[in-house]
């Protein structure tokens, strides 16, 4: 039987692995006529195992894709990438934005959670919400946490999983 436990912090090849998803980008980038555009890597602030990555420039709407998509797609080939190249050792988690998509995703979310937490408690009545990803769970669940009167359960299995904000 396999361990699950992650290799020790000394396998980890953090600027390798930095290196390779920048590379990587770069030359998905290109194959899309997109060779203009700018990656930047960083390590998140919040993580010493993330990567923060952006893609910045021109006419990357297809690589975002309809409510972020192919973007979501492009972020599973990296971490695929990833594994691949670096067997053996511990893989940094890569969070990956393009043209800006998931920061300006991020704070209507949440607006949006906000307002709808405000209905709720006003009305008193519990209001679910559509069916999202993780990520965007995450985020509701965290600009509700700190508002009085209100809380949040995910609840739904899979793609049907949904965040029910409640009174209380």
């Amino acid at each position: 039987m396999e361990s699950t436990e992650a290799p020790p912090a000394a396998d980890f090849d953090f600027e390798g692995q930095s290196q390779a998803v920048e590379t990587f980008l770069t030359e998905l980038l290109a194959a899309f006529g997109r060779d203009d555009a700018e990656v930047t890597v960083i390590r998140a602030e919040d993580d010493s195992e993330a990567l923060e990555v952006s893609v910045d420039g021109a006419e990357l709407g297809l690589l975002v894709g309809h409510q972020g998509v192919t973007l979501q797609a492009v972020q599973e080939l990296v971490r695929s990438m990833v594994q691949r190249r670096f067997v053996g050792q511990a893989h940094v988690r890569v969070r990956l934005d393009i043209a800006g998509y998931r920061a300006r995703r991020k704070v209507a979310l949440e607006r949006f959670a906000r307002q709808v937490a405000e209905g709720v408690r006003s009305t008193g009545v519990a209001k679910a919400l559509d069916p999202m990803g993780s990520a965007d769970r995450k985020i509701v669940h965290d600009a509700i946490n700190d508002i009085e009167g209100v809380s949040t359960v995910s609840e739904g299995e899979d793609a049907g999983r949904r965040v029910v904000i409640r009174p209380g």
